[in-house]
């Protein structure tokens, strides 16, 4: 069976400006992304993009791999997206070869910040069926409302370490469960930009 691609979708309510800027700089992304410990630019693309390499720090490991990104704004409703790839060589993760997007849509006062995303697995389809590709969707919304709290609050992501999962005493703490898994419609990357079809591989 084909594996089911990754979706989470927040409603942020703030300025659009400030969810883009939090998501696009690469600094600021990685503070919130419980997928990243870190992000580094290393070479403009000519389509307008940028090569970038990135960390995933394990306890005992820290994986490395190389990604493109393009942002781009588009439509009359002020809908804007950016486009994805990724890969790695190295064998401790559990995730390949990747590609994705975000789409950011004004929704009343806010925006509607969402994701589609699929990737190679690297450690056998069982084990990313029935283990990997749930936890990775969970980190993803996990970090979508931990997103979604900086935006709204100004309170830092930092202050929101994944330990806080356990403290159910604080019911402002980041929770996967205000995030949507599901898209209303068609499938997860069924909303992917043209974009991502034309963006050079890492």
């Amino acid at each position: 069976m084909p594996s089911r691609a990754i979706y989470v979708e927040v409603y942020v309510a703030a300025d659009i400006d400030r969810v883009w800027e939090l998501t696009q700089d690469p600094v600021l992304h990685a503070r919130w992304d419980l997928r990243f410990s870190r992000i580094t630019p290393v070479e403009d693309l000519a389509e307008g993009g940028y090569r970038f390499r990135y960390e995933r720090a394990l306890p005992l490991h820290t994986i490395h791999g190389t990604g493109t990104s393009l942002g781009e704004r588009e439509s009359a409703n002020g809908a804007r997206t950016s486009a994805l790839r990724f890969t790695t060589d190295d064998p401790v993760s559990p995730l390949g070869t990747g590609r994705g997007y975000w789409r950011y849509v004004p929704t009343g006062a806010g925006v509607t910040f969402l994701t589609g995303y699929d990737y190679t697995p690297t450690w056998g389809a069982t084990l990313d069926r029935f283990l990997v590709r749930p936890f990775v969707g969970w980190m993803t919304a996990w970090s979508f409302d931990r997103l979604r709290i900086w935006a709204e609050t100004g309170v830092e992501p930092e202050r929101w370490t994944p330990l806080s999962v356990l403290a159910i005493w604080l019911p402002r703490r980041p929770r996967a469960s205000r995030c949507s898994r599901f898209p209303v419609r068609g499938r997860p990357m069924d909303d992917a930009p043209p974009a991502l079809a034309a963006l050079e591989a890492p």
